[in-house]
This record gives structure tokens, C-alpha cells and sequence, in this order.
């Protein structure tokens, strides 16, 4: 925005004029994008009443409690008011449409934590691993902030667990870019932060063990000093035994590992003793041929068909086995 254009003019009224879907002297009255924002659902009812408010349910407005222009759907996703968003679902709201961002309702309610939300947007069909136009999606968020409960709504109704989705180019013709960074991956994301609820769901449901990426990975563009592979990552950020032997039971290959995850001159990395350890015995023996046959049967399935492994005729038993479940 230049000196000109901003001159005497406050910033609500630039993103009014800017993002909204009318002119600003047509968004005016955002009593419906109120309403969701404080979950009034009185109101809400007696608006959408009204012909006029119908029309304008997915309007864009810059509302009374935030500069974003938003949707009273995405307000109330938000909020986290659960009567809200399922009334405003009802009443024809879109479900996928996004902010400034690239921020859908789901991915927001996902971002706040609003478990009932996220519940509601998935039954109602919202795409569990929200807009491409966003360089995140809810599955990394959820990863991120340790919320295993919305993570496994997310896997259930089909997020995708790896970060195909987000380097996947939408243009006709065009092919997936290269991985060229352990950071966007929701595996990386929930080790960082230690989260083993989400670490374990997230490899149940099928995401690479090594990169959680299945595409074409760029390791000489990897950051100077990152760690080379997801096991490393693990091992460098201090995590214990278990996320370690979570990842050699999906069939890790500790070969990616570059030399030592610490050396003297990386002070600061401190590498869990006991996983450091398991990391190391493990390396010197081969898998058991139980695990290596497990590792081979989940491959072959691949990640979309998991779910389907129930129907395969074996034992009950064998089935947990090869799901990481317990019998």
C-alpha cells in the first residue's frame, strides 16, 4: 500500500476495500460475522431469516473483533462455537472457502484447537488437508501443537499423513517439487516438539519413516547442518528411545544417518544417551524376519489402502501385528 493510498484512511477500511468479496459501502453490516464471532445463535437464526443475509452468508468482511476478512463460517470456526458452525453449515456456508491466507474454517479450528469443529467440518465433507494456496495444512498443525485427538479425526477421514499434498504442484502438466527441507513434514514437526501420541498415529497411518515424503527428495538443498533424515532429526533433538524404535519398527533405513548426531563441533545438539544407544545396536544387526515381512506387506498395501487391511484373512492377531496395534 503506498503513501497515497493509505493516506487518511485506516487499515480496516484498505482490507475492506482490498479483500472483501463487495465494495466497502456493501459490507457494512456485519451483524452475521458478529454473531458467529461471539456465538450468538439467536441472532444468527433470526438473520438468516432474511433473504438478504442468505445471500451474503459466505461474505467476506473485515468484523468487529479482527482485521482479517473472513466468513462468519470461519469466525465461528475460530471461536470455536460448535451450534454456530454447524447451523451456518446448514444454512449453505462453503465449506472450503479461505481468507487472505489460504486459511480454511478447518485448518483455524484446527490452529485453536476446537476438537467439536473439526468434527463437524469433516462430517460435512471440508478436505481434511485444507488449500493448497496455504504453505501449511491442519495435519502439520495438529502434529505441531501435540493435539493427537484432532490428528487421528484428520487421518480418519483421509489428511494426508506426508507432505505430498503440499509440494504437489496444482498445475496441469507440472510435476511435484523436491523435498528440500525436513521442517514441513508433520513427522519432523511432532519430534521436534516430543509429541509421541502424534509421532506413533501418524506412522500407523503410513507416512515415509525416512523423509515423510514418498516424491523426489533434494538433499544437497537441505539447509546447511540439518540433519540428513528423520531418524537423525530424532536423535538430534533429544528425543528418547521410543521415538527411535518407533521409527525402526516402520522400516527406517539407519544407513541415511551421516556419521555421528553429535560431534564436538555441535555443542548445542544434545542426543538422548539410551536412543543414541538403541540407535546404534540396531544398526549393527539386522531386522527380525517377522518385521522386515511387516514392513514388506505395509509397503505393498501403501498408505491409502491400510485402512483396508482388515479384510485381509488373517489372524486377528496378525492383523494388530501388521497395523501396530495391540491385540
Amino acid at each position: 500500500m503506498n503513501r497515497e493510498e493509505g493516506a487518511g484512511r485506516s487499515l480496516k477500511a484498505w482490507l475492506q476495500d482490498k479483500y472483501c468479496d463487495n465494495p466497502s459501502e456493501q459490507c457494512q453490516d456485519t451483524r452475521l460475522h458478529n454473531a458467529a464471532c461471539v456465538g450468538d445463535m439467536d441472532t444468527l437464526r433470526n438473520l438468516l431469516q432474511e433473504e438478504r443475509f442468505r445471500r451474503c452468508i459466505d461474505e467476506r468482511a473485515v468484523w468487529c473483533s479482527g482485521w482479517l476478512p473472513c466468513s462468519p463460517l470461519r469466525i465461528a470456526a475460530t471461536a470455536g462455537h460448535a451450534d454456530c458452525v454447524d447451523f451456518l453449515i446448514r444454512c449453505g456456508a462453503q465449506l472450503e472457502l479461505v481468507d487472505v491466507k489460504g486459511q480454511t474454517p478447518l485448518y483455524v479450528a484446527t490452529e485453536n484447537g476446537h476438537l467439536e469443529c473439526v468434527q463437524i467440518l469433516l462430517r460435512a465433507g471440508a478436505d481434511p488437508n485444507g488449500s493448497p494456496h496455504n504453505r501449511s495444512s491442519p495435519v502439520y498443525h495438529a502434529a505441531r501443537v501435540g493435539r493427537a485427538d484432532i490428528l487421528k479425526e484428520l487421518i480418519q477421514y483421509g489428511a494426508d499423513v506426508d507432505v505430498n499434498h503440499q509440494l504437489s504442484l496444482r498445475g496441469p502438466g507440472s510435476s511435484p517439487r523436491s523435498l528440500t527441507s525436513l521442517a514441513s513434514c508433520p513427522l519432523y514437526i511432532s519430534a521436534a516438539y516430543h509429541s509421541l501420541p502424534c509421532f506413533r498415529l501418524l506412522l500407523q497411518a503410513g507416512a515415509n519413516p525416512d523423509y515423510n515424503y514418498w516424491g523426489k527428495v533434494s538433499q544437497e538443498n537441505f539447509p546447511r547442518g540439518a540433519p540428513s533424515c528423520l531418524l537423525e532429526a530424532v536423535l538430534r533433538h533429544g528425543c528418547d528411545q521410543q521415538f527411535v524404535q518407533l521409527l525402526i519398527d516402520f522400516g527406517a533405513n539407519l544407513k541415511l544417518v551421516r556419521g555421528e548426531p553429535y560431534t564436538e563441533d555441535r555443542p548445542r545438539i544434545s542426543v538422548n544417551p539410551a536412543a543414541l544407544q538403541l540407535y546404534k545396536e540396531t544398526k549393527s544387526y539386522p531386522h527380525s524376519l517377522s518385521n522386515l515381512c511387516r514392513i514388506t506387506v505395509r509397503r505393498a498395501l501403501g498408505k491409502h489402502r491400510l485402512s483396508l487391511a482388515c479384510k485381509l484373512p488373517i489372524p486377528p492377531r496378525v492383523l494388530c501385528f501388521l497395523l501396530h496395534k495391540q491385540p
